[in-house]
């Protein structure tokens, strides 16, 4: 292959409109793509595809023949980590792997590489390109507990007009942030725009448009004793396991409205529970589980309080034209020798 052309191999659903949309944005890019050994997809963005597809043992040994031949993978192989170790283990002339999750960095670890085996390849993730809809999710659902959605459903139901009460106003209250990543950033623009006053949490504090202060993570504790409303955009990674925990339940203010759009392992989720039994969380709006899907015997699922969605918040019509064109904007990167964007931490994963 020469060095100034970068073959790729698609090994996750992507259609043949965006497949021409990659070569045209990067003509260096040679994009090998057989859709015959890519399952359906069955909504924008689902980058698993149908799951009752299944490749013939000839088309399987076709598939794996491609990624162990390719320089660079749109894609983990069938988003398992088991098959990207096989891969990295069998390819020494891949370069680059992009995940399709913002959260790749946990597949990578999951892959059970070690740092030398990772050594010689890239890893990218798509983040960014779910944020505007995420941060909409997390409005929706601080919009949903200041409004008193599940008062008003209920009473709907019961065709019950009631007394007029105050309700809650976002532009009035402080809204924390939790992560000040590409979700978050976008989460804190929104609320701004409304006139809530928006402070945040993050492992590096560091000057976020819209913020108007950055806690460092060890102080999480004591910056959710300011918050009317908390947002959980945390990535998956080894720091953020049930970073809001117990304790921090136990510091919030009564009534508290939670939005948790990041990765459901960072809430300790039966320390939530307990919080919104006894009204420390007055409302929880969640698009994301510590497992997934919800187990039918989940508390969450029975509480007037909770509006569970099926993580589906981040999904977007455009989510795989974004991602198409980060991709072709990262390997122009890579052929021109440039840092690329969204390089997964190989310490943290993420």
């Amino acid at each position: 292959m020469s060095a100034d052309r970068l073959k790729v191999f698609v090994c996750t659903p992507l259609d043949d409109e965006l497949c021409r949309l990659v070569t045209e944005l990067e003509p260096r890019v040679d994009l090998v793509v057989d859709q015959s050994l890519l399952p359906p997809m069955r909504w924008p963005g689902d980058h698993e595809g149908d799951p009752s597809f299944a490749r013939t043992p000839e088309q399987q040994a076709r598939f794996e023949q491609l990624c162990d031949s390719a320089e660079a993978l749109y894609g983990i192989p069938d988003t398992k980590p088991a098959q990207l170790a096989r891969t990295v283990r069998a390819n020494p002339r891949l370069r680059w792997v992009h995940t399709m999750a913002a959260g790749g960095g946990s597949q990578v670890r999951a892959s059970g590489l070690s740092a030398e085996e990772m050594a010689p390849v890239e890893f990218t993730t798509s983040a960014g390109a779910h944020a505007d809809t995420l941060a909409e999710f997390a409005l929706f659902g601080v919009l949903a507990g200041a409004k008193d959605l599940p008062r008003l459903r209920r009473q709907q139901d019961a065709r019950y007009w009631s007394p007029r009460w105050a309700m809650k106003q976002v532009f009035q209250m402080t809204v924390l942030v939790v992560g000040m990543g590409n979700i978050g950033r976008a989460t804190a623009a929104r609320f701004a725009a409304i006139g809530a006053r928006v402070i945040g949490v993050n492992r590096t504090v560091r000057e976020v448009p819209g913020v108007e202060k950055v806690y460092p993570t060890a102080e999480l504790a004591e910056a959710v004793r300011e918050a009317d409303a908390i947002v959980n955009t945390l990535p998956q990674a080894l720091d953020t396991d049930k970073l809001l925990s117990a304790e921090v339940w136990a510091n919030v203010r009564p009534g508290v409205i939670f939005a948790s759009t990041g990765r459901g392992t960072c809430v300790d989720e039966d320390a939530l529970v307990e919080a919104l039994r006894d009204g420390r969380v007055g409302f929880a709006a969640m698009d994301v589980f510590a497992v997934e899907p919800l187990p039918a015997d989940s508390p969450l699922w029975g509480m007037e309080n909770v509006l569970v969605a099926p993580h589906t918040g981040a999904l977007n019509d455009a989510e795989d034209e974004l991602i198409a064109r980060m991709f072709a904007e990262n390997a122009r990167r890579l052929l021109d020798g440039e840092e690329l964007v969204n390089t997964i931490d190989r310490v943290n994963f993420y």
